[in-house]
C-alpha cells in the first residue's frame, strides 16, 4: 500500500521514521512519500519538502509568513492528489496538518493522526474538527483517552514513541574523548531547540550562567539541519563546546540541563537528568498564548506528573539570576536534585516501555485491511 506522511519538526521526523519501520513490519511492500526530514528519508520515505523550510514558531511568526504557509499547503494538497495514497498519516504539527486533514477527508482519503495535537492545552474545540476529519487517532499520553472521550471520540493509546528511540540508543564510549570533554569536569547540557528562532532566542540567555559555574563544562546540543554559522558566535564568545546530532550521548553524561520547552524536556527527564525548562517568545505571541492556554504547565514532564516537578522559567522569568539559582538547586548536592530524580522514576512508570511505533504501525495496516 501507499502511505503519505507529514511531519513538520524534528521530533516528528524521529517518530515518523520509527513509524515507517512499524508499518513496514506489517506491510513489507509499503511505499512512503511525504514531508519530514532526514530521518524519515533514511527510513525509506520519498521526501518532498524538508521541515527546516516550513518551521515557523509563535503567533507573530506565523502571521508574518502566511503567504509562504499558504503556498506550502497548496503544494502539499496537489502532491497528495497526484500520489493517490491509500492512507494519509499526520504527525503532530497541528497548524498545518489539521488543514490538510480537512482537505483529505473532503477528497475521500483515509486519514490517520499519530501523536495528537495538544488540543487539551488550548482551543479544545479543535477536538471536534479532529473527530470530523480524522478516521483514527493514535495518542501517546494516557490522559488523552479521557480527554477525547468528552467529545465522544474513541482513540487508540499506543504508548510514547520516545521510548522506542531511547531504548534503541547505544552510548558512544568515545564521546568524551571525541569532543575533548574533560573527564574531571561535570557537564551541563544546553538544549536550545531545533529551530533557528529558538537558537537565537535561547542560547544567549542560557549561557549567561556560565561564569557562575567555572568548574563545569557547558555543552550545546546542536542540530545539523541548521547552519553551523548560527552556533559559531556562541562558541567564540562563551568558550562553549558544541556537539552535533549527539543529544542522547550528551544527556547520558550530563549532570544537569537547561532545556527549551518541547519534546526535549521529556527526553531529558527520561535520561534522569535534572533540568530547568526555558521558554521565551515575542511579546505579541506570548500575550496571545497566555490568553489561550488552559493548562497549568508548558513542559510535558509537569503535565504528565500533574505537578511542578521541574521549574519552568517563562518569558521575563527567564533571566540570569533565576537560571543561576535554579541550576544550583538541581546540580548534585542541591536541594532539588534528588527530588527531581525521584519524580523521574514516577514519570518513567507513567510513560511506559517501548513499542509505540510498532503498535501504531500494526493498527494502521489493520484498519486499512
Amino acid at each position: 500500500m501507499k502511505y503519505y506522511l507529514i511531519a513538520g519538526e524534528r521530533s516528528g521526523d524521529l517518530h515518523g521514521s520509527n513509524l515507517i519501520g512499524g508499518i513496514r513490519e506489517n506491510d513489507p511492500d509499503a511505499q512512503f512519500r511525504g514531508w519530514g526530514g532526514d530521518m524519515m528519508a533514511a527510513a525509506g520515505m520519498d521526501l518532498v519538502t524538508h521541515y527546516k523550510d516550513t518551521a515557523f514558531m509563535g503567533f507573530l511568526e506565523v502571521a508574518l509568513n502566511l503567504h509562504k504557509i499558504s503556498g506550502f499547503l497548496k503544494k502539499c494538497k496537489a502532491d497528495i492528489l497526484e500520489y493517490k495514497p491509500d492512507a494519509l498519516i499526520l504527525i503532530d504539527y497541528p497548524g498545518f496538518n489539521l488543514r490538510i486533514a480537512s482537505f483529505a477527508k473532503s477528497k475521500g482519503l483515509k486519514v490517520f493522526y499519530y501523536i495528537s495535537p495538544k488540543v487539551w492545552a488550548w482551543n479544545q474545540k479543535r477536538a471536534l474538527k479532529i473527530k470530523q476529519n480524522v478516521d483514527h487517532m493514535f495518542v501517546i499520553f494516557p490522559f488523552e483517552i479521557d480527554f477525547y472521550k468528552k467529545f465522544d471520540y474513541k482513540v487508540d493509546y499506543v504508548g510514547n514513541p520516545l521510548m522506542d528511540a531511547i531504548t534503541a540508543f547505544k552510548p558512544d564510549p568515545t564521546f568524551r574523548e571525541k569532543h575533548n570533554l574533560r573527564p574531571d569536569k561535570p557537564v551541563i547540557a544546553l538544549l536550545p531547540g531545533s529551530r533557528q528562532q529558538e537558537i537565537i532566542g535561547m542560547l544567549d540567555i542560557m549561557l549567561t550562567v556560565q561564569p557562575h559555574f567555572p568548574d563545569h563544562q557547558f555543552v550545546i546540543a546542536g542540530v545539523s539541519n541548521l547552519p553551523k554559522t548560527l552556533y559559531e558566535k556562541y562558541i567564540a564568545a562563551h568558550n562553549a563546546i558544541i556537539v552535533y546530532e549527539s543529544t542522547y550521548d550528551l544527556l547520558n553524561i550530563a549532570d544537569a540541563a537547561l532545556v527549551t520547552s518541547g519534546t526535549a524536556t521529556l527526553e531529558t527527564a527520561l535520561f534522569s537528568v535534572p533540568e530547568v525548562v526555558c521558554y521565551k517568545t515575542s511579546a505579541f505571541s506570548y500575550a496571545i498564548a497566555k490568553r489561550l492556554i488552559r493548562v497549568p504547565f508548558i513542559s510535558l514532564v509537569n503535565l504528565i506528573l500533574e505537578k511542578e516537578a521541574v521549574r519552568e522559567l517563562i518569558q521575563d522569568d527567564l533571566n540570569e539570576a533565576l537560571l543561576v539559582g535554579e541550576l544550583k538547586q538541581i546540580l548534585p548536592g542541591g536541594e532539588k536534585h534528588q527530588r527531581q530524580k525521584e519524580d523521574y522514576q514516577t514519570l518513567q512508570n507513567l510513560v511506559g516501555g517501548s513499542g509505540a511505533s510498532k503498535r501504531a504501525g500494526g493498527l494502521i495496516v489493520g484498519y486499512l485491511k
